[in-house]
């Protein structure tokens, strides 16, 4: 049976080759991008096009034409491959249309060889946009799906690109517009049929990717969000005055905070097995192969298991897998809204059309109408949600499988892991900073992690700011409740980090964070204690700009061998309280300038402050509120993903109620530290 797919919606693939055949009405251009686990392109050798029309498991027509048949092997796919994206796009020049909504909105089908369709999509909605990612066909537990995206790009093929991470987007997009401009061959014919002894072996000719191919990561995963405020843009929405906002490098549509992908180093063309290497990783052995899922019975989907995503190591691929988790979660509540959606309109449609009728507005025949019509509502709703249900019963088991197997800098504070807890002796790649969870799957929640080194300050907001605990009316209370969250988010940095590389500084100018800060404080892990009044903030903030422009001067002079030797080189994080009383202008735009520059050379805000006693200070401070990422003491749904603009509810990591886990912690720190300093 065809399942016709809306937007978000997703579909198992019975089967590895297939037909892709689309029909617009009008001649398109129609290729392909080859992408890892979190959807980047590494180069042009990932992309089929009229130009380059064969790759590894992928052939696409050769130029541009009303219907398309493109060809997909998935057995024969490189290993890296985790994604295939189905890109349509307008010719550019000449007389024909230059945006979709002036021509029919395109079909796309997914077919078995023998012509039998397993899923369809329309691409409706479309307007401005002159290309559009059609839908995508992935890799997720082994097994193969297709998604319905339809996500379209008024900037054409350039923009398309570059959004799924290619830095030769505009070249390459002008090359395929010669291509097609050059009229080359015919559609490609249908592959022969599969022969047992004629399987198509797995090639290696891979695209070649260098180790700096992968590009720069950004900040965060599976909680790497926007603000929710935003206005859809394609990759990363913005929203003015709102702290939170990340802009996604290679996403699809939008795509968030992506791990650091392996590289492969092999050739293009050439034999032999894949070599990975993590970027910022050396190894003298390759990866172990990732663990397998014990055989599914007929009929029931496959057993999730800790760390069955691509990664060099077993904590990348944990949270290679934590980033799927969310991407998936965000995908199925898409699909369930849009199909309710769906529902509304059509029985509005269909009432609409009973009212229009007099002959209908009275009488057994209107009545009979419209309780078809509602009752075609629910029989559709009820579909929906259990497809979703279905979807998230999948997702829970692996999510029971996955939490217990995270390291301590993924786990929450309540995972048995940290009783266990010794200072490590590498910096890990993320850190969890809370839990994120959608309204329809309120039990089920995605661990959000930001990569490690933080590239963004954090703003704890303690004040009431739309919180969702309305238990909570003493504003005083917030206010030691944001301070204990930036504690236990500091204890955290300490403990996932080697003894001797994080050192804590904190400015509370009047002292009313002390309860919060005893903790830290008793065991020893501050630089000092904390600072306090207007000398106290000065001195700290001195301090710090002056580390931030040695250390820059020395590495745009290529001297690093010239700073003091007494300059402490490691990562520095200032927890900053009752921001922003105490501070007069100068220590305003010192800290305004710690937080532009002191990522890049190691220094790291964190503001805990009420937004709305900020605004006191005029528009002095909304660059700095704009370039932190907004985090909440309670549950608030101010963070957004990337891909459809879900507002996911933000939970806090906390510490359990009468737990020492975070005493036990802090004395480990502290003994690593005086070791170290001896």
């Amino acid at each position: 049976m065809t399942a016709e797919l809306v937007r978000g919606q997703n579909h198992p693939l019975p089967q590895a080759r297939l037909e892709i055949r689309v029909s617009a009405g009008k001649p398109i251009v129609a290729g392909a991008t080859l992408s890892d686990e979190q959807g980047t392109v590494h180069g042009v050798e990932w992309v089929a096009h009229p130009g380059s029309p064969t790759l590894p498991g992928l052939e696409v027509s050769k130029q541009a034409a009303a219907d398309h048949r493109l060809a997909c092997d998935l057995d024969a796919l490189p290993e890296s491959v985790h994604r295939v994206s189905v890109l349509l796009a307008l010719p550019s020049g000449g007389s024909g249309p230059l945006r979709f909504g002036s021509v029919a909105a395109p079909f796309v089908a997914v077919t078995g060889l023998d012509g039998s369709e397993v899923a369809s999509y329309t691409i409706t909605g479309l307007d401005a946009e002159s290309a559009v990612v059609a839908l995508e066909l992935y890799r997720r537990q082994g097994a193969w799906k297709v998604r319905a995206v339809g996500q379209g790009y008024a900037g054409g093929l350039a923009e398309l690109l570059a959004d799924q991470g290619l830095p030769e987007a505009r070249q390459l997009a002008g090359s395929i517009n010669d291509a097609v401009a050059q009229g080359l061959a015919r559609s490609v014919a249908a592959p022969p049929p599969r022969t047992s002894e004629g399987d198509r072996s797995r090639h290696a000719a891979t695209p070649a990717l260098g180790q700096n191919q992968g590009g720069a990561t950004p900040q965060g995963a599976p909680g790497h969000v926007s603000p929710q405020h935003g206005h859809p843009g394609g990759p990363g929405h913005t929203a003015s005055g709102t702290p939170g906002h990340a802009t996604p490098q290679g996403g699809h549509p939008g795509g968030p905070g992506q791990p650091d992908p392996s590289a492969v180093t092999q050739p293009a063309g050439a034999g032999g097995p894949v070599d990975y290497s993590h970027p910022g990783r050396q190894a003298a052995a390759p990866p172990p192969p990732p663990p397998t899922a014990p055989p599914a019975q007929p009929g029931q989907p496959a057993q999730p298991v800790a760390g069955d995503a691509t990664g060099w190591s077993m904590e990348e691929r944990l949270y290679n897998q934590v980033w799927g988790m969310f991407e998936d979660l965000a995908r199925a509540t898409a699909a369930y809204r849009s199909a309710v959606d769906f529902a509304e309109s059509r029985m509005e449609q269909e009432l609409d059309k009973v009212l229009s009728d007099p002959r209908s507005r009275i009488g057994g025949q209107g009545d009979a109408a419209r309780e078809a019509a509602r009752a075609k509502h629910s029989q559709l709703i009820d579909r929906a949600r259990e497809a979703l249900d279905r979807d998230l019963a999948q997702l829970t088991a692996e999510a029971e499988v996955v939490e217990p197997a995270l390291p301590p800098a993924f786990a929450r504070w309540d995972n048995p892991v940290w009783h266990g807890y010794r200072v490590p002796m590498e910096i890990p790649m993320a850190l969890r900073l809370g839990d994120l969870h959608l309204p329809e799957s309120a039990g089920l929640s995605i661990p959000m992690l930001v990569r490690l080194p933080l590239e963004r300050g954090l703003w704890i907001d303690s004040g009431r700011s739309g919180s969702f605990d309305g238990s909570i009316a003493d504003s005083d209370d917030l206010r030691r409740l944001g301070m204990d969250t930036a504690v236990a988010i500091a204890a955290r940095l300490l403990a996932v980090y080697p003894a001797g590389e994080y050192t804590l500084h904190v400015i509370d100018p009047a002292g009313s964070g002390a309860s919060s800060l005893a903790p830290l404080v008793q065991a020893g892990v501050l630089n000092g204690p904390p600072a306090a009044g207007a000398a106290g903030v000065t001195d700290v903030l001195a301090r710090l700009t002056q580390r931030v422009d040695l250390v820059q001067m020395a590495i745009r002079g290529g001297a690093a061998d010239s700073l003091p030797p007494d300059l402490d080189t490691a990562e520095q994080l200032l927890i900053v309280n009752d921001f922003p009383h105490g501070f007069d202008d100068r220590a305003v735009t010192r800290l305004r300038y710690l937080a532009d520059e002191g990522p890049a050379v190691g220094v790291h805000l964190m503001l805990v402050a009420d937004r709305e006693d900020a605004t006191a200070y005029g528009p002095l401070l909304d660059p700095l509120w704009r370039s932190l990422l907004r985090l909440t003491p309670t549950p608030d749904d101010h963070l957004a993903d990337p891909w459809v603009g879900h507002a996911w509810t933000y939970d806090p990591s906390r510490v359990p109620p009468g737990s020492q886990v975070l005493q036990h912690v802090l004395t480990q720190v502290a003994a690593a530290r005086r070791s170290w300093n001896r």
